[in-house]
């Protein structure tokens, strides 16, 4: 007799009826995701078919490559549930902000408050080349600050692969860890993918989050999952009902 081997489910089939994202860039023309309204029109289609019922809009806020504020995330939010009212009843719309961890960043959360995905949960970035010099310490003040850092996609900073230990001085510098889900089907390259499963098996994953910014990402929510950690990661993504 041969074995019974089960086949992998594909991305699509583990998106819950009430799954809350809280990572997107689906507001249009104020960052690297949606370009125009059609755009945004599309891509919350997409997730409402995938099962979505909540989206945090969390557009790039880096100085002088996309200077977003709070007020120009808010009201192109309120612009976009005005043009996709539809869509909009469908698919309940919140804004953030994906904020880029630099000296920029420290002077912006002393002087003002941040766009957060709920109450003093804040998303936050680094470059994917390398990390800040002053990582811990900006994790340190802004947490002085009162928030609560989410760092967006941990699997996906390649620096931190070969020193898996980073990973866990982070958890335990009060860092909370969002995966995104497109890291479960081979997305971003194998190497982010076995990070990924990692990071869930040592339970270091919290919450995890679209990070949709174009068609291209809708399409691999199709894709079978890669990783085995299966029950970990339907954990995380349930996780998610916190920012319900």
């Amino acid at each position: 007799m041969f074995p019974f081997f089960k086949s992998k489910p594909k991305l699509s089939e583990l998106i819950p009826n009430d799954y809350v994202d809280i990572h997107s860039h689906i507001l249009p023309g104020i960052d690297d995701g949606a370009k125009k309204m059609n755009d945004s029109r599309f891509l919350m289609n997409e997730m409402i078919d995938l099962g979505f019922k909540k989206a945090i809009a969390t557009p790039h806020t880096i100085k002088n490559v996309w200077n977003n504020s709070k007020e120009t995330i808010v009201e192109t939010k309120k612009k976009v549930e005005k043009e996709l009212s539809f869509e909009s009843t469908k698919l309940q719309l919140d804004c953030a902000s994906e904020y880029y961890m630099d000296e920029n960043f420290v002077i912006q959360f002393e002087s003002e408050n941040l766009l957060t995905l709920k109450d003093n949960y804040v998303l936050v970035e680094m470059s994917y080349l390398n990390a800040p010099i002053q990582l811990y310490d900006i994790l340190f003040e802004l947490q002085l600050k009162g928030y609560k850092p989410v760092l967006a996609h941990p699997e996906r900073y390649t620096f931190f692969h070969s020193k898996f230990s980073t990973y866990e001085e982070l958890k335990k510098a009060g860092c909370l860890f969002q995966m995104n889900l497109l890291s479960s089907v081979g997305y971003y390259g194998k190497d982010v993918t076995m990070i990924a499963e990692k990071l869930l098996n040592n339970n270091l994953i919290d919450f995890v989050g679209s990070d949709i910014h174009h068609k291209n990402h809708i399409e691999f929510f199709k894709n079978k999952i890669l990783i085995k950690s299966l029950d970990k990661f339907e954990l995380a993504i349930s996780k998610n009902v916190f920012f319900s």
